[in-house]
């Protein structure tokens, strides 16, 4: 995930994929995108554009408008346990958060809280 901030409230964000861990809480995926101080999130003003709704049901059903905005670059990184079970397993809080592809996801596990709210570490690189 690619939120502005690292921590809630992130302003915009966007989802890019799932890593599965094994036993061990191993894992390892390739992600294919731009990463680096060109990564950034647009919706063409004027106003807002109709946005398909694949998710609708509460708590955190899909919007049906994008919101207009310049762009917005998302600098941090974050990852959350795929369900409030998993995170409760792991001895964490079992609060439903929407960021896994369901939207029906646990807390946050890791982010790049440890760069300045708005450096996040994907600034540093360049394309």
């Amino acid at each position: 995930m690619g939120p502005v901030l690292p921590n809630a409230p992130f302003g915009l964000a966007w989802y890019q994929g799932d890593i599965e861990t094994n036993q061990h809480g191993r894992a390892r995926q390739n992600f294919v995108g731009r990463f680096n101080i060109e990564t950034f999130i647009v919706a063409q003003p004027p106003g807002g554009q109709p946005a398909p709704v694949v998710h609708d049901q509460p708590p955190f059903p899909d919007a049906s408008m994008n919101p207009a905005t310049e762009p917005v670059h998302t600098f941090h990184l974050g990852l959350w346990f795929n369900s409030p079970q998993d995170a409760q397993a792991a001895g964490c809080p079992d609060t439903a958060t929407r960021f896994n592809g369901d939207h029906n996801a646990g807390i946050q596990v890791l982010s790049t809280r440890n760069f300045p709210d708005l450096q996040g570490p994907l600034m540093q690189l360049t394309p």
